[in-house]
């Protein structure tokens, strides 16, 4: 079997707060419990376990979604008045990037993450 990555653990000061802020925003499935951890579904069998950490460290999770479920992703975060920057450093507020002759966009979750979605793998 080729080495595929399974899961990672995702710190969060409010684990099933950080989960659902995720998956609604993603349009994912509600998260589910697997003993400590409040789980997100990816559609590639990968799933983020977050769990309570009173000391979460800010990590950036990046994530390839299709043009309309970047469309609709962007809708999210719009509507709910997020901010939202064309870079990782926050140095264009308000944008998008074009990289590769994709889409992407950077935004915070609750414990500070750096999320992302793209709609070009870079490099591609």
């Amino acid at each position: 079997m080729p080495v595929q990555l399974n899961h990672t653990i995702v710190a969060a000061r409010d684990k099933r707060e950080a989960a659902s802020f995720l998956a609604d925003l993603l349009g994912l499935t509600a998260p589910t419990t697997f003993g400590p951890f409040s789980v997100v579904q990816l559609a590639n069998d990968v799933s983020l376990d977050f769990i309570d950490d009173a000391e979460a460290h800010p990590r950036h999770y990046a994530f390839l979604v299709a043009e309309d479920e970047f469309d609709e992703i962007f809708a999210r975060i719009r509507a709910r008045g997020l901010d939202f920057w064309a870079d990782p450093f926050q140095q264009h507020p308000g944008e998008i990037n074009t990289h590769d002759g994709g889409r992407g966009m950077y935004w915070l979750d609750p414990n500070g993450h750096v999320l992302e979605i793209i709609t070009r793998p870079y490099g591609g």
